[in-house]
Formats: structure tokens, C-alpha cells, sequence
């Protein structure tokens, strides 16, 4: 399951791949919990969600359908600056959801709809693209845990499915947070290698471009129609030894 990831470092490239702008700022090249990243969503979700919190399951959370958009026009999309590392919206301080960020980076998307940390983002319709170069994973079949850079084979940019959450504080502070989907790769060709053994293998729910809206908009009962396994064939592994690409000391500080 990773917990490390590669952004995008060429403003052009989101544009190209996600039709949405470029952020100011491209920030740092490697992503770990708790720091700041980007996910995409339709324009009237993003603005809902800077309105106000979202509410428990029951509740209409903020999400763009097919009707809110002409049916001759894609819905426009942009990019929104959060944490990675989900704080839910009923955890009780900015404290504990310092603790509950890191280990909410990834949620597995067969218990996403029931599990208490991810289920009203899941059934609220709370859902994101997060765009990424490559993802990380370790491989232990040495002994030795060696990173190991995942990316597709043809070098484009990949769209993983995620979910996001909106969380506000008593005294007024807001933390928009979301994390990575991801899907059983046990029996996946490349990623069953990677990972503790005899642990469940996992890989992020990578996207098809012609799917993106069609996630961004899917009923709940609709969702885990997109939670597949990307082909193999389409993705290539290759260690790294560099230190920039290993687990910062302190990076949970």
C-alpha cells in the first residue's frame, strides 16, 4: 500500500492530461501523508466545497451530475489544493486529526462504503481525481526494502481515483484533506511482488482517461463499477536508490 507518491512537475501536463489549470505553485516533486497535494473535481464541487462543512451520510453533500452541466459541454474541472491523509468530518480537534491523517492516506475501496472513516465521503458522492507521475512501493522480496517507482509504460500522468473531506473546527479552522482508493492486487501480474509477504496486496484504483467525469459524477451504487486493476502490461516498476526518493527522516513530524 503506498504511502509515497510523485507529482506533477510540468505545468503544461495538466492541462494536457486533466483539462484543468496548473496550480501557482508545483510544489515539492514527492508526496508523503499529511502534506499538502492536489486533487481535481468538477468547478460547482470545488466551490461548494469551500462554502461549508459536509454533514453525516444522510445529509446532500456537494457534487456535480450530469443535469448540473449542458448536455453539449464537459463539466469543467479544477484542481484543489489539501492534505493527503482524509480527516473526516466528525473528528473532534485539529490534534487528532493530526494523528488519524497518515493513517488514512489510502482507503480499499471493497470497505470504503462501510468502514466509519471513509463511509460518508463514500456515500455522499465526496469523490476526486488526485494526479500523479508514479506511486512507491516497497520491495521486500531481498530481505531489504528497496522503493520501487511504479509508472505507465508510456510515460503519461495517471488519474487515481480518491475521495475527499472537509473538516472545521470549533474555532473556525478548516482542513480539506482526501485520499487514494485503492484495489486487492493479489492477483495482479506486477503489484502482487511489492508489499509486506504474505500480506494483502494492494495498488492504487488508476483511472482511464475517458472515465474522469464519468467517476467524478457516478451515483454511489455506481462507484465500484471504476474500482478495476490498471493492466500490467500498461505499468512499469524500476527501483531507485536515490535518497530524494526514500522516506524523509521526520516525515510525520
Amino acid at each position: 500500500m503506498s504511502t509515497h507518491y510523485e507529482t506533477l512537475q510540468h505545468a503544461d501536463t495538466y492541462r494536457e492530461a486533466f483539462a484543468v489549470e496548473p496550480p501557482a505553485a508545483l510544489g515539492e516533486p514527492h508526496l508523503w501523508p499529511r502534506k499538502p497535494g492536489l486533487f481535481i473535481v468538477h468547478a460547482a464541487t470545488a466551490a461548494a466545497l469551500a462554502q461549508g462543512p459536509t454533514g453525516p451520510a444522510e445529509e446532500t453533500a456537494p457534487s456535480t451530475t450530469a443535469s448540473d452541466t449542458p448536455s453539449n459541454a464537459a463539466p469543467h474541472r479544477v484542481l484543489v489544493p489539501a492534505q493527503w491523509g482524509l480527516v473526516p468530518h466528525w473528528v473532534k480537534s485539529a490534534s487528532d486529526a493530526k494523528l488519524r491523517a497518515p493513517k488514512l492516506v489510502n482507503a480499499k475501496s471493497d470497505t470504503a462504503s462501510t468502514g466509519t472513516a471513509f463511509r460518508d465521503a463514500w456515500l455522499n458522492g465526496q469523490r476526486c481525481i488526485v494526479p500523479m507521475a508514479a506511486f512507491y512501493e516497497d520491495d521486500l522480496r531481498s530481505g531489504k526494502a528497496v522503493p520501487t517507482r511504479v509508472a505507465r509504460v508510456d510515460g503519461k500522468p495517471m488519474g487515481v481515483a480518491g475521495l475527499w473531506a472537509r473538516w472545521q473546527g470549533a474555532d473556525g479552522e478548516v482542513i480539506i484533506s482526501y485520499c487514494l482508493l485503492t484495489v486487492n492486487a493479489n492477483n495482479h501480474a506486477l503489484l502482487h511482488r511489492y508489499g509486506q509477504p504474505g500480506s494483502e496486496k494492494s495498488m492504487p484504483a488508476i483511472l482511464n482517461e475517458g472515465a474522469y467525469d464519468a467517476w467524478l459524477t457516478a451515483r454511489p451504487e455506481k462507484a465500484k463499477e471504476f474500482m478495476r486493476q490498471y493492466a500490467a502490461q500498461w505499468l512499469t516498476a524500476n527501483p531507485v536508490e536515490k535518497k530524494a526518493d526514500k522516506v524523509p527522516k521526520g516525515w510525520l513530524d
